[in-house]
């Protein structure tokens, strides 16, 4: 594969930020709201947030130098002033409120108002909460650390989680957040999001409970097949324990019958046809059953 490369120092600001925020992505969006210290409130959104600790609880975020003018966000001089902050969640039916916050209007105009967003009053801390948020996060402001005073540079705002509040209608049974519900967006380059729902949403088993034989470990033929891609064998790499050859044989007489029977007498392209059907079977998730794709090729 080729790629082209570049040396952070050799851009200017604005190319370089359009290279990160296109090749970093998605990103998900802080919609953060703050006081300053005459109680007005300000809310606005920064993709440049992630949660860093579970105990203590604490989100990160930074409202980042303008690239345009070098000046500060109303949002990083209010955690200043008033060092608490309600994180709220950007779910697609408020990502268009959320694009409207982020309009530069004049310190001290509430973009709740200007956004048609609900001010709900917080539990713990004196910025308001997105009521139609699916999650929001209130939160006291630990620190704020500087990365310089450029343009583009960032102020890392560390935030220590002190309550929670989850909309009832995005928990599962077990009251955990549900991401086919919940329907949150991601920020990428330009003007360009991705929303978390249907078919955007996929599972990967965690390694957690098992030790996969990894990629170096599975058969040669299989590990420089010219259909299976890095993706398959990794999936292939997965999985723990293959099937025995009992297993192998009875899906081989159930479901690969006519495979067989079509190419028994070119073997070639049976193991091609037994690869491009295991990439299918893994397209789909069935790990299993392309493991005992691939052996029944070698079965006697």
């Amino acid at each position: 594969m080729s790629h082209t490369s570049f040396d952070p120092k050799e851009l200017n600001p604005g190319k370089l930020h359009a290279y990160l925020l296109g090749g970093v992505a998605p990103r998900p969006i802080a919609f953060a709201s703050t006081i300053d210290s005459e109680g007005r409130v300000n809310l606005a959104p920064f993709s440049y947030f992630n949660v860093f600790s579970a105990n203590p609880p604490v989100l990160i975020f930074s409202p980042a130098r303008r690239g345009r003018d070098n000046t500060t966000k109303h949002t990083y001089e209010n955690v200043l002033e008033v060092p608490e902050v309600v994180v709220n969640m950007v779910d697609y039916d408020t990502v268009h409120a959320c694009s409207l916050a982020s309009t530069e209007y004049a310190k001290g105009v509430n973009e709740f108002a200007k956004a048609g967003l609900t001010e709900e009053p917080s539990d713990l801390v004196g910025p308001p909460r997105v009521n139609e948020a699916p999650v929001s996060f209130e939160c006291k402001v630990l620190r704020v650390d500087s990365f310089g005073e450029n343009p583009g540079a960032g102020q890392l705002v560390v935030c220590e989680i002190l309550k929670m509040h989850f909309r009832n209608d995005i928990l599962n049974e077990d009251g955990i957040p549900d991401p086919e519900k919940i329907d949150l967006v991601g920020r990428c380059g330009g003007n360009f999001y991705v929303r978390a729902t249907g078919d955007a949403l996929f599972e990967v088993p965690k390694p957690l409970a098992n030790l996969g034989i990894g990629v170096d470990g599975l058969p040669e033929d299989v590990r420089n097949s010219s259909v299976l891609t890095g993706r398959h064998l990794a999936m292939l790499g997965n999985f723990e324990v293959l099937p025995d050859e009992t297993e192998v044989n009875d899906y081989k007489l159930m479901e690969l019958s006519e495979i067989f029977l079509d190419l028994q007498d070119d073997g070639s392209a049976l193991e091609i046809e037994l690869h491009k059907h295991a990439a299918e079977l893994l397209d789909n998730g069935d790990v299993d059953g392309a493991w005992k794709t691939l052996l029944s090729f070698n079965l006697g």
